[in-house]
């Protein structure tokens, strides 16, 4: 039954009215809570129509579409999908526009996907290194916790993007977040210096 149901919410997602597509992707965040759910709407066309309400929404749109996204790349089958319908690009213009105040959902999202293999080279192609670095930086700290965790999983066995990372002075904001982060940031920060060998 809920087969037959995900075509329907998926085209007026696609092609409903702003209210319509908000209520589509708050209906497809709500049934991805359920594992085998993932998988069938997964398969649908449902994640492109996502990623598109996630750049091109409403506020409420952004929210529910990033929520059911985060939920549907928590399955490993999936997180190809979400690279494919191109949301890396969607991901690091949240990162970058404070305006719609979306960082966390970016970074929740980006944290999900930056161990996949399809994901990993797409997150480090879209320049979303030096961004994280940046929020190091000037982040709120569970923005600097999640950013140490994304960089751990982007540099971990990946002497290019540690050079990348060294290159980018990353060594002082991750000093100052062993001293000052979460006690979680404090053990990524720890980590990633152990890697850069600092």
């Amino acid at each position: 039954m809920l087969a037959g149901a995900i075509p329907s919410i998926v085209q007026v997602l696609r092609v409903g009215s702003m209210e319509a597509r908000e209520n589509a992707a708050a209906t497809l965040f709500s049934l991805s809570l359920a594992d085998e759910n993932k998988i069938i709407i997964g398969a649908s066309r449902a994640i492109p129509a996502l990623v598109d309400l996630l750049q091109h929404g409403s506020m409420r749109g952004k929210k529910d579409a990033a929520t059911a996204l985060f939920n549907l790349c928590i399955y490993q089958g999936n997180k190809g999908r979400a690279v494919r319908a191109g949301i890396i690009t969607a991901l690091l213009k949240m990162l970058t526009d404070l305006r719609n105040n979306m960082v966390d959902e970016a970074l929740t999202i980006l944290s999900v996907l930056a161990n996949n293999h399809d994901a990993k080279p797409a997150i480090v192609k879209a320049g979303t290194i030096s961004v994280l670095i940046d929020l190091l930086r000037t982040g709120l700290p569970r923005n600097k916790e999640n950013a140490a965790a994304i960089l751990l999983s982007l540099c971990k066995r990946d002497t290019k993007n540690l050079a990348c990372m060294i290159r980018l002075g990353a060594a002082t904001p991750l000093t100052e977040l062993t001293k000052n982060g979460t006690e979680r940031a404090k053990r990524k920060a720890t980590s990633l210096l152990e890697h850069l060998q600092i």
